[in-house]
């Protein structure tokens, strides 16, 4: 019962966390913007620093197996602007 609360804490802690880096993640994009950088570069270098950062805490395998997943996300469309939810 105790591990269960405390994997329910857990998963609280990591969804808040992920939810203020997405609003961090947000107002640099939107910092940037108003700066002149234009989207792509914004995206490129995003990714890039996503996945430097990654290989570092993870290692390179576990980082291409995540790269496979994410292939795989977007060729199901996932990420589409257009696409809609049900």
């Amino acid at each position: 019962m105790v591990d269960m609360q405390n994997a329910e804490l857990d998963a609280m802690i990591v969804a808040e966390k992920k939810q203020v880096a997405f609003e961090y993640h947000n107002e640099a994009w939107a910092d940037g913007m108003s700066d002149g950088i234009e989207a792509e570069i914004l995206a490129e270098t995003a990714i890039s620093t996503a996945i430097t950062e990654l290989v570092r805490v993870h290692g390179e395998n576990e980082v291409l197996d995540l790269l496979d997943g994410l292939r795989q996300r977007i060729q199901y469309g996932e990420f589409r602007a257009d696409r809609s939810l049900q």
